[in-house]
C-alpha cells in the first residue's frame, strides 16, 4: 500500500484545526504541520492527533511554510491541506481508491464547497472551485509567490469527483479581516510590479486596477456565472471580490507616496 502523508501550515487555528484532523486521521498515515509561531492552542490541539509539529516565524505568504511541510514528508502521496478544509467521506474514500490504483496520474484536482455567510456558494465562480492539492512525493511543488496560487506538478493531472468543504470564514469581521490582508499582500505586489515601469503603462495599470478590472470581475461573477443565484451572500461576495483591486491599488500608491515620506 502506498504511505499518504497529509501537510498543513497554521497560524492561530485553534477553533479549525480539530474538525480538519479529525476529518483526516483514519485517511493519513502522517500528518506534517508547520506552525507559524501560534499563539493560541494550535499546536497542543495538533499534537492530540498525533501530527509532527514544526514550529517557525509566520511569513505573509504561507505557502512557504506550507512547501516546508510537504518538504518534511514521508509518503508516497501528499494531500496539502488549509485548516479550515475537511475532507468529506466521499472525498477520503476517493481519495483511497486511486492511490491504491496507482494509475498514471501525479496529480489531481479537487472540487471545493466555499461556505459564505451562512451558504455554500454554488454559482459566481466558486463552485467547483478547483484546486491541486493531491499529488505524488516529489511531483508538486508550490511556487511560494501568491496566495492564491495552484500546486505545479510534473506530468498528468486527473479530477476528482468528491469536494473539500471550506470554511474560512467565521462571521463577516473575520471575512473582511482576511480581505484586508490578502489587498496588504496584493498592494505589495502591484510595487514591486510598478518598479522602474514608464508613466504611461503605471496610468493604464491604475486605470485597470481602479475601473477595468473591478467592473469585468462583478458582471463576471455577478451576471455571467450567476452569483445572483446565491442571495444575498453571492451579491457580497462578488461585490467585494471586485473591490479587492481598486482598494489594493489604493494601499500601493499610499505606501509610495506617504509610507516612503513618512
Amino acid at each position: 500500500m502506498f504511505k499518504l502523508s497529509v501537510a498543513l501550515a497554521t497560524y492561530n487555528e485553534q477553533d479549525n484545526i480539530a474538525r480538519c484532523l479529525e476529518a483526516v486521521k483514519d485517511l493519513a498515515d502522517e500528518i506534517v504541520i508547520v506552525d507559524g509561531e501560534s499563539s493560541d492552542k494550535t499546536v497542543e490541539i495538533a499534537r492530540n492527533y498525533g501530527a509532527k509539529i514544526i514550529v517557525r516565524e509566520n511569513p505573509p505568504i504561507f505557502h512557504i511554510n506550507k512547501q516546508i511541510a510537504i518538504d518534511k514528508t514521508s509518503g508516497d502521496w501528499i494531500l496539502q491541506l488549509d485548516a479550515d478544509e475537511i475532507v468529506s467521506g466521499g472525498l477520503a474514500a476517493e481519495i483511497k481508491k486511486v492511490i491504491k490504483n496507482n494509475n498514471d496520474c501525479n496529480g489531481y484536482w479537487i472540487p471545493r464547497k466555499n461556505y459564505f455567510l451562512g451558504r455554500f456558494l454554488k454559482k459566481g465562480g466558486q463552485y467547483p472551485d478547483y484546486t491541486i492539492r493531491l499529488y505524488r512525493k516529489n511531483k508538486g511543488r508550490l511556487p511560494q509567490k501568491d496566495v492564491h496560487e495552484q500546486a505545479e506538478v510534473e506530468g498528468k493531472v486527473g479530477y476528482l469527483k468528491n469536494a473539500i468543504l471550506h470554511y474560512p470564514y467565521k462571521n463577516f469581521k473575520t471575512y473582511i479581516n482576511k480581505w484586508n490582508r490578502y489587498n496588504n499582500l496584493i498592494a505589495v505586489q502591484i510595487k514591486e510590479e510598478q518598479k522602474n515601469r514608464p508613466i504611461i503603462y503605471q496610468l493604464l495599470y491604475g486605470v485597470g486596477y481602479l475601473i477595468a478590472k473591478p467592473s469585468h470581475w462583478f458582471l463576471t461573477t455577478y451576471l455571467r456565472h450567476k452569483g445572483f443565484v446565491d442571495s444575498w451572500q453571492g451579491f457580497t461576495f462578488s461585490l467585494f471580490s471586485a473591490l479587492r483591486f481598486p482598494v489594493s491599488y489604493m494601499k500601493y500608491l499610499y505606501m509610495k507616496y506617504f509610507v516612503r515620506r513618512g
